[in-house]
């Protein structure tokens, strides 16, 4: 039983509910303040304009709902904002996204009806959910996906999976339950953890590689990383001296400096570490935020007309996570470049191991830079652009959807790049096993070695990229 209380859900229980159908409830206190706000904001409506209650939206905010309408107006607002196009979100980002929907509302800012709340619960608990459309935001809010998802409570569209009874909607509900980018935020969770995890995989495989490499200690030495001590920095130059298990004063390496993919891998995973630490601050705080506009303040006994939907924290964020983990996997491909060269390794060309012209694993550099163009495509900035919409009303978007979206199709291709060097780097260490000895690292070797193809001929290596892809996560913990 998940409980979700509005203020304390991280990362990591987004990810866990989204991949396993944990039963959820909502927290008694939370509960209560959702209830108070929709008391709070119905007296309201009765005697100031609130945006979205009494009024229209967007452009048509100044355009007073006529009091007969009812529910109806509700209604109509979420139909014509249900438009979403393309292909259908995954399960497991439609299940992050009630997650964090139902934490901001339980944040109690929103001033919907309680019974929301609830059937989002419910929907998480029996593993209903909703059919909705990938295409339709801009980073102001995730207008077509939410309110899909509310139609589905409300009976007018099918459920892709599972069923609730129909949940009524009112005047009240209808732009507070769309008034959110959860669906963005649970791309970018999901994302985020996705690249931290790869981040941690590519100690273990960028150690494997030292090792055949016969690399420098020097470059991860306390004294280097202490004269310029960027957090990201000092921990992965520390988890590479712990990995190859360097203690007291450096020993030579082979050469007196080593290729950049070794020996700048701090100053290159660092930024990426810092980055993916920030991203993951900056949504720790929005999926516990009360971003709904207007706002409901308990506190204030008033609602706040604001712009939290606009998501520029997340947007930049994004960018900048994508655009250090391009650099990494650069050097990923270096180290790749150089395993395969003799005078790197003291091993055949391309790690052949057959007749003459043998091929060897000849093939994983150009797997690796085709995964390193679609990540490089992938980590262009989304944000630099803009949009004009509603009449000129809304004129400025963050593209922080595009953006998550990006970051899931960077660590897809991450995880390409760092499981073609990890395939080179085993092969080598099988061809000369002696030069692990006793390492801390030792054991991302056993549980790759173990897994791997052990046929030195040459052959197709998809099978081992995809085996190699799969053990970055339990490398990661190493």
């Amino acid at each position: 039983m998940f409980t979700v209380d509005g203020r304390t859900l991280r990362c990591e229980d987004v990810r866990q509910v989204a991949l396993e159908r944990a039963a959820v409830t909502v927290d008694e206190a939370a509960a209560r303040r959702a209830e108070d706000a929709w008391r709070l904001v119905t007296e309201l409506s009765a005697r100031r304009e609130i945006y979205g209650r009494t009024t229209g939206v967007g452009a048509n905010r100044d355009l007073t709902v006529d009091d007969d309408s009812g529910p109806e107006h509700g209604m109509r607002l979420l139909r014509s904002h249900a438009g979403g196009a393309g292909d259908p979100l995954p399960d497991d980002h439609v299940r992050a996204t009630l997650l964090i929907r139902l934490n901001q509302l339980a944040a109690g800012g929103s001033g919907v009806h309680p019974r929301l709340l609830t059937a989002l619960a419910e929907a998480l608990t029996s593993g209903s959910l909703p059919r909705v459309h990938a295409t339709g935001a801009i980073g102001t809010g995730d207008l077509t996906v939410l309110a899909e998802t509310a139609l589905t409570l409300a009976g007018e569209r099918p459920w892709a999976v599972g069923h609730l009874p129909p949940v009524p909607f009112d005047t009240s509900d209808a732009l507070a339950f769309m008034s959110s980018n959860a669906a963005t935020l649970a791309e970018a969770t999901l994302a985020c953890l996705s690249l931290e995890q790869l981040l941690r995989a590519s100690h273990v495989v960028a150690a494997l590689s030292y090792v055949v490499l016969g690399g420098s200690p020097e470059a991860y030495a306390t004294a280097v990383h202490a004269a310029r001590p960027h957090p990201g920095q000092v921990r992965c130059a520390g988890e590479m001296r712990r990995l190859l298990g360097m203690t007291g004063a450096p020993k030579p390496g082979r050469r007196i400096q080593d290729p950049y993919g070794l020996r700048a891998f701090p100053q290159v995973q660092g930024p990426a570490l810092d980055a993916i630490a920030y991203l993951r601050g900056v949504l720790t705080i929005e999926i516990n935020a009360s971003t709904e506009n207007p706002m409901v303040s308990l506190a204030a006994g008033e609602v706040f007309h604001h712009a939290h939907f606009h998501t520029a924290y997340l947007a930049t964020a994004l960018d900048q996570a994508r655009a250090t983990v391009h650099h990494v996997a650069e050097l990923s491909a270096a180290r790749l470049g150089d395993l395969v060269e003799p005078s790197f390794t003291d091993l055949p060309a391309f790690l052949a191991d057959g007749p003459p012209g043998s091929s060897g694993v000849m093939i994983l550099e150009y797997v690796a830079h085709d995964a390193l163009a679609m990540l490089r495509q992938a980590a262009l900035p989304v944000t630099l652009g803009t949009a004009v919409v509603s009449r000129g009303v809304e004129d400025h978007a963050s593209f922080s959807t595009q953006a998550a979206r990006q970051a899931r199709a960077a660590a897809d291709a991450y995880r390409q790049v760092l499981a073609c060097e990890l395939v080179a780097a085993v092969r080598a260490l099988r061809m000369r096993p002696a030069d692990l000895m006793d390492l801390p690292v030792r054991d991302a070797f056993d549980l790759a070695d173990a897994a791997l193809d052990e046929s030195t001929a040459d052959r197709p290596f998809s099978d081992d990229l995809t085996k190699a892809a799969a053990l970055l996560e339990p490398l990661s913990e190493i």
